[in-house]
């Protein structure tokens, strides 16, 4: 699968309704963005399993601010809907397939009931 372009009017439908979003936050100007485009492309043409998807910086500045975008590219990952990694910079082919390959295996499980407790605590 392809990657598909993200915006104010999709991206809440397109992560409550996937099991893996993987988003990509980029900007044309951006160099490290225009270099970390092509392993994005690969890796989600050899991930049917996940939707991966791109906001435009420049296009989508709502979108950017509401998810506290600082730096680009930025690399956010949900996993049923919940927020699992948020990094910035781009990533090596083999370091984006080490950080899916940790997507899949995360136990769901256990992350939830991680935010349970936090939540417990902080609440």
């Amino acid at each position: 699968m392809s990657t598909i372009a993200l915006t104010k009017d999709n991206i809440n439908e397109t992560i409550e309704n996937s099991d893996t979003v993987i988003i990509d936050f980029w900007a044309a100007w951006c160099g490290p963005c225009k270099s970390f485009a092509p392993t994005f492309e690969t890796a989600s043409e050899n991930h049917d399993d996940i939707v991966f998807g791109k906001v435009d910086t420049e296009e989508q500045q709502e979108l950017a601010q509401a998810y506290n975008i600082r730096s680009i590219p930025m690399l956010m990952i949900f996993r049923e809907k919940i927020l699992i990694y948020a990094q910035p910079g781009a990533l090596s082919p083999s370091q984006l397939e080490d950080v899916i390959e940790k997507t899949k295996t995360l136990d769901m499980d256990m992350v939830r009931a991680e935010l349970e407790k936090q939540k417990s605590e902080t609440g």
